[in-house]
C-alpha cells in the first residue's frame, strides 16, 4: 500500500456521536444525514465527512464500540434537536493511506497499524485513527467508495 505522510490541518467538525454496537451505525449516519440536509451541508470540499474511530468493533465489545461520525463546518454550531456537537480535528501529522470499496471493514487501517506502524520507525500520536469519507451518498456503489485513512503519528 501507498502510505503518505502528510501534515492535516486543523478542521472544525460537526459530530453526531455514535455509542454502541456497530450494527446500529447506520441510524447515527441518517440522523446526521437528516440534520445536514436540514441545515444545507451537502457533500463537498467546505463540508466533507468524516467518522473518528476510538475502537476497532471487532475488538471491542459492542456497547464499547465509538464512532463519531462527522462534517466539518466553517462556523460553530449552535445546539440542536437533533444533538449535533462542535469538535475539532486538531493539526496533525498523519500517514494517509486510500482504501477503495466497502466502508464496512476498512482493512487499509488494520494494515497501518499491523503492519505499517510496527515497521515504520513512527509512534502513535494521542488522537484517534480517523476516516475522510471522499464519495458518500445514496448514488456511491459499495465498489465505487474511497475513504482516506488518516493515523495519526508523532
Amino acid at each position: 500500500m501507498d502510505v503518505e505522510i502528510v501534515n492535516f490541518p486543523e478542521t472544525k467538525i460537526a459530530v453526531i456521536e455514535h455509542r454502541g454496537p456497530a450494527q446500529f451505525e447506520h441510524e447515527s449516519v441518517k440522523n446526521l444525514v437528516a440534520w445536514r440536509i436540514e441545515n444545507k451541508l451537502p457533500p463537498s470540499d467546505i463540508h466533507r465527512s468524516y467518522g473518528i474511530h476510538y475502537n476497532d468493533p471487532q475488538k471491542v465489545a459492542p456497547p464499547e464500540y465509538r464512532v463519531d461520525l462527522c462534517v466539518s463546518v466553517e462556523q460553530e454550531i449552535s445546539i440542536n434537536e437533533a444533538g449535533v456537537l462542535n469538535k475539532v480535528i486538531p493539526a496533525l501529522r498523519c500517514a494517509k493511506v486510500r482504501h477503495y470499496g466497502s466502508r464496512s471493514n476498512v482493512t487499509t487501517a488494520r494494515y497501518l497499524y499491523e503492519q505499517w506502524l510496527p515497521t515504520s520507525g513512527e509512534q502513535l500520536a494521542e488522537f484517534p485513527i480517523f476516516f475522510h469519507y471522499v464519495n458518500v451518498g445514496p448514488q456511491t456503489q459499495e465498489q465505487e467508495m474511497i475513504t482516506d485513512v488518516y493515523l495519526p503519528i508523532l
